[in-house]
């Protein structure tokens, strides 16, 4: 992993998906990362955004990487402090936003 294939990175996340870890392999994030962010997440049915879907098919649950968490992770290793720029923000695709728009600044 170098900066900018970590930049290129952090331009696909959007906040509200999960990648599979064989996603996450031939994108180039080092496993290392993958063992420390991977979960298994379970759907929500209360509201459509917590439900989770793949091909069109609702899931119970899924194991993978949470792209929130790998913006994160991307974030640090580029040198944007995520948390500055995202506290304020409750939405997870709005913070991935805020974090994509700190790449112009360095």
């Amino acid at each position: 992993m170098n900066p900018i294939s970590a930049q290129m990175l952090l331009l696909k996340c959007q906040g509200d998906e999960i990648w599979p870890e064989d996603v996450c392999l031939a994108a180039g994030i080092p496993q290392n990362w993958i063992d420390e962010l991977v979960e298994q997440y379970e759907s929500g049915f209360d509201y459509d955004r917590n439900t989770i879907y793949k091909d069109g098919r609702i899931l119970n649950q899924f194991k993978g990487v949470s792209d929130l968490l790998l913006a994160y992770r991307l974030a640090e290793y580029i040198g944007i402090d995520w948390q500055k720029e995202s506290n304020h923000i409750v939405s997870r695709t709005e913070k991935v936003a805020a974090i994509k728009e700190a790449l112009d600044e360095i």
